[in-house]
């Protein structure tokens, strides 16, 4: 984890056990297979996992993808201004700020209490660029300018689904104007074993976004599993030779599903729109 100041240096031991948020609970479960290792839990859901020695490193098989897609987006190192939507413990916020130091990076969380215990259990604010606000993720878009961002990431969950207002297509209009010119939107997608889910969103960002794919396991794909789908979606076509390297090198198996594979796969499925 980046350098912290004084009192603002990760203390997680003084916030272990379960905490009341404004959403419900919350819970710091410390890894007693890895010293540094934290898991958070909400409202019984696994939420995020934060290794205070190592910030690169991504537990949950999804994030682990997100990170690759991360990676691919800009040339090692870079600065990759980036919006969060969904915080808990800003896991990808802090690898970003880890492989590409400096990066300005805005963190929308609805829960203000979440907000508070995160910033107060891992030193938050001493993060250079990261900045955490409690707001909602469609709201916070809103309040941003134009071309604000090279990423818009959604990773945000009410129980097992994300907000209906996070998956419309007025949804993912705010995102594409927030992102620059070629900038990259990554969502993270609880899915069926019929993937049902990922197609309806896939069609709506195909609403708005010229480039759509997919990442899944491939049994998932195939229909024998409940699991996580990330999309992506670029008005620019996609880093997709740098990615499906970094997918395959992976320690999980995942498949990419290339945007001409996602238009068919969407064929005749309904976007979902703004109500």
């Amino acid at each position: 984890m980046p350098a912290s100041r004084g009192s603002d240096r990760p203390r997680p031991d003084r916030f272990a056990g379960a905490h009341d948020i404004e959403s419900g609970t919350a819970e710091l479960i410390a890894d007693r297979t890895d010293p540094g290792g934290w898991s958070i839990i909400v409202n019984g859901v696994p939420s995020s996992y934060v290794h205070l020695g190592d910030p690169t490193r991504l537990d949950f098989e999804y994030m682990q993808w997100m990170g690759h897609v991360l990676d691919a987006a800009a040339p090692p190192g870079s600065a990759l201004p980036t919006v969060h939507i969904g915080g808990a413990g800003c896991t990808l916020a802090l690898y970003v700020a880890a492989t590409r130091p400096g990066s300005p990076q805005t963190v929308f969380e609805i829960d203000a209490a979440l907000v508070t215990l995160m910033r107060q259990a891992f030193g938050l604010r001493s993060v250079r660029g990261l900045r955490l606000k409690a707001m909602d993720g469609l709201a916070g878009l809103a309040s941003l300018p134009a071309g604000h961002s090279a990423v818009v990431v959604r990773d945000a969950f009410d129980g097992a689904l994300v907000p209906p207002h996070l998956v419309t297509t007025g949804f993912y209009a705010e995102a594409a104007r927030v992102l620059v010119a070629g900038g990259l939107y990554v969502g993270n997608v609880a899915d069926t074993a019929q993937v049902r889910e990922a197609r309806i969103e896939a069609a709506s960002a195909l609403e708005v976004f010229a480039h759509v794919a997919l990442i899944a396991e491939p049994g998932q794909l195939r229909g024998r599993r409940y699991g996580n789908v990330v999309l992506l979606a670029s008005q620019a076509p996609l880093p997709e030779d740098a990615l499906v390297r970094k997918l395959a090198s992976g320690a999980v198996r995942a498949r990419y599903v290339d945007p001409a594979r996602v238009k068919e796969l969407v064929a005749g499925v309904k976007p979902r729109r703004s109500q």
